[in-house]
């Protein structure tokens, strides 16, 4: 496969339409309609659909643009690499991966000073839960992991944060839990719960339970929190997460009430044990490790 192929085929997905993935990339579209067709008989799928109205991707194609995603993603982070080696002076992108959690601000406050030292590096902020995260940095799309809770480590290297996250439920201020100081395991019986993932698979939720989780009414799964905060906001449920990354202010009708016993998640910045660290990201371990 081309990159350039590659390239064509994800702008087309993109873009829902021949036409303007054609006018966007700055080709006929006869041309663009030859290199897509190239691509469906090097890897023997139909990759997309035209209907009346736009284009969409068959299953095979759903996989193949997660795919030239990283590619695409991977070439860039390989050109910056390459074209840091020839920086006198540091300069390139460090990219990081974080789930969501206020122990984000350990990475603004190193990033901050290394740029007042070093204005030529900059950062990619990426968002997602464990798995992403981990995904990712097993690929080389990332530098760097930011994790909460538990997780298994043992191929990477890692320092852990001097802070922890708190778990407890986000209820709207009309909820009749809003007039407690605490959260117990009985309180969410019978409830709708909204979960994130990392949550839903915390060995420490679950023993904190005390009994099966599968037996609690969780109606939806999350990765991110904020969407979920919004459809507690709107009636639909409570939900499970950390403190800190959902604002509460009165405004908001939201509430964070912590869970009792207590639970903690812990922090920790990892990375692969056999990175290839550029300039830049070598820079910014150095300055975390301070």
């Amino acid at each position: 496969m081309e990159l350039r192929t590659l390239k064509y085929f994800v702008e087309i997905a993109e873009q829902e339409s021949l036409t303007k993935a054609a006018l966007k990339l700055h080709i006929t579209q006869p041309t663009l309609s030859r290199q897509i067709a190239m691509l469906e008989e090097e890897t023997g799928k139909k990759l997309y659909i035209r209907t009346n109205y736009n284009i969409r991707l068959t299953e095979d194609g759903i996989l193949l643009k997660k795919r030239a995603q990283e590619i695409i993603e991977l070439e860039s982070k390989t050109l910056a690499e390459l074209a840091d080696s020839d920086n006198a002076n540091i300069k390139g992108v460090v990219y990081i991966g974080a789930g969501e959690t206020a122990g984000v601000k350990y990475l603004a406050k190193i990033i901050k000073s290394l740029r007042e030292s070093h204005p030529g590096i900059k950062y990619r902020m990426i968002s997602g839960d464990a798995e992403d995260i981990s995904d990712k940095l097993d690929k080389g799309l990332i530098d760097f992991g930011l994790f909460v809770g538990k997780m298994n480590l043992n191929k990477y290297d890692y320092i852990a944060l001097p802070d922890s996250d708190r778990w407890g439920v986000i209820v709207r201020l009309t909820d009749k839990l809003a007039v407690k100081n605490f959260i117990t395991p009985e309180d969410l019986r019978d409830r709708e719960l909204l979960f994130s993932h990392q949550a839903k698979s915390h060995g420490e939720f679950s023993d904190w339970l005390g009994y099966p989780i599968e037996s609690l009414n969780i109606i939806g799964t999350h990765n991110l929190a904020f969407n979920a905060s919004i459809m507690v906001r709107e009636g639909l449920g409570m939900l499970v997460t950390i403190e800190g990354i959902i604002s509460t202010l009165t405004e908001n009708k939201l509430k964070f009430i912590p869970l009792k016993p207590e639970i903690k998640a812990g922090l920790v910045l990892a990375w692969r044990k056999d990175s290839f660290f550029t300039k830049a990201a070598r820079k910014f371990l150095e300055y975390f490790s301070r």
